[in-house]
């Protein structure tokens, strides 16, 4: 009974912080939520946290997972949906990009998992935190995998690895999204003449289902 008494606890501690990391991220961004703060909002020693988990990062690749189990169903139910898979496509890259607009603190979240070799992040993090992240970005990509075949199948796409597609256009969002995130681009008015132009978020998102809809050969 201890035990599991023991465990519980410590479950119900994990889901507190993830939930405070995660506000912490929302209100003020990645960089802006030291462990002391999560620690602050939760009402428990900075220390705890370090023996609840294996790392610091550890508790941010749960705060992504978190994310990714609210972004899944959104996906799924977009992909679900039927019909003509090219429709299918750009309804579910329009939620996923929309999704990064809505909460840039996901987007910051994922790239910086991105930063270093999966093979180092995996390290860092225990096997549980490990086989949860995977779960749930295949949750997520799973849906466009399968939306992929069915347009191949159904002869609109022409992709030849649907599996490699469905992960460089979840990849492909994230970055188009950074610029989003920035809002700013850059173009030449005249030969070293640079100038600075605001890029609003909606231009990014349609430019992104544009771009899936061009890679995977639309016909």
């Amino acid at each position: 009974m201890a035990t599991s008494s023991a465990r519980a606890l410590r479950q119900a501690r994990e889901r507190d912080l993830v939930k405070a990391t995660r506000a912490l991220f929302d209100e003020r961004g990645v960089q802006d939520a030291p462990i002391e703060e999560i620690a602050k909002a939760v009402g428990i020693a900075r220390g705890l946290i370090y023996r609840q988990f294996a790392s610091k990062d550890e508790l941010y690749v749960l705060t992504v997972t978190d994310y990714l189990g609210e972004l899944a169903p959104l996906l799924e139910d977009v992909y679900a949906t039927g019909g003509d898979p090219a429709v299918r496509l750009e309804g579910g890259m329009s939620a996923y990009a929309g999704f990064c607009a809505r909460y840039p603190a996901f987007l910051d979240c994922a790239l910086s998992l991105m930063h270093r070799p999966a093979t180092e992040l995996r390290e860092v993090v225990s096997e549980s935190v490990w086989l949860r992240l995977g779960q749930g970005m295949a949750r997520c990509i799973d849906p466009l995998t399968r939306t992929l075949r069915d347009g191949v199948d159904a002869g609109t796409f022409a992709v030849e690895d649907c599996d490699v597609q469905a992960n460089v256009l979840w990849t492909q969002v994230l970055g188009a999204m950074h610029l989003a995130r920035i809002g700013v681009g850059l173009r030449q008015l005249g030969p070293g003449v640079p100038e600075l132009f605001r890029v609003e978020a909606e231009q990014v998102v349609a430019a992104v289902v544009d771009s899936a809809l061009a890679t995977v050969r639309a016909r």
